[in-house]
């Protein structure tokens, strides 16, 4: 048994699975889920687990080369842009239209129970050597 890191044994085999260049959109509970990705859904009630404590035990495994959010969040979501422009650097913002176009393309959903708007970003895997 895990004792430490991600112990959800869905999240835990999935993100085992994620090579270079793929994608892992973390997203609220709002946010269309896009047909085919492989999804492992967190969300248990309204705010549960957040978008915060989900990102940031996700950023905690995974080597991250990229990652693209709405930029809505910044009006909408003040605490969840401040985060994501906190933990990721070079974090590149579009419309929200277009990241959920862009979203298309995830290999792997991760579904928060968050309820606060645009408290999404995709995330694009990277190497560790």
């Amino acid at each position: 048994m895990k004792k430490a890191g991600i112990l959800n044994r869905h999240l835990a085999g999935a993100l085992a699975g994620l090579g270079h260049g793929d994608g892992v959109l973390v997203c609220d509970a709002g946010m269309p889920i896009p047909a085919g990705s492989h999804v492992v859904d967190l969300a248990f009630r309204a705010g549960i687990p957040s978008f915060a404590d989900v990102l940031e035990g996700l950023l905690a495994e995974l080597v991250i080369e990229g990652a693209t959010a709405a930029h809505e969040v910044r009006e909408a979501n003040p605490a969840a842009a401040a985060l994501l422009e906190e933990c990721l650097p070079g974090l590149v913002l579009v419309p929200h239209d277009e990241l959920k176009a862009l979203s298309a393309e995830a290999r792997l959903v991760v579904r928060t129970g968050e309820a606060r708007p645009y408290a999404n970003v995709l995330l694009r895997c990277g190497v560790f050597f």
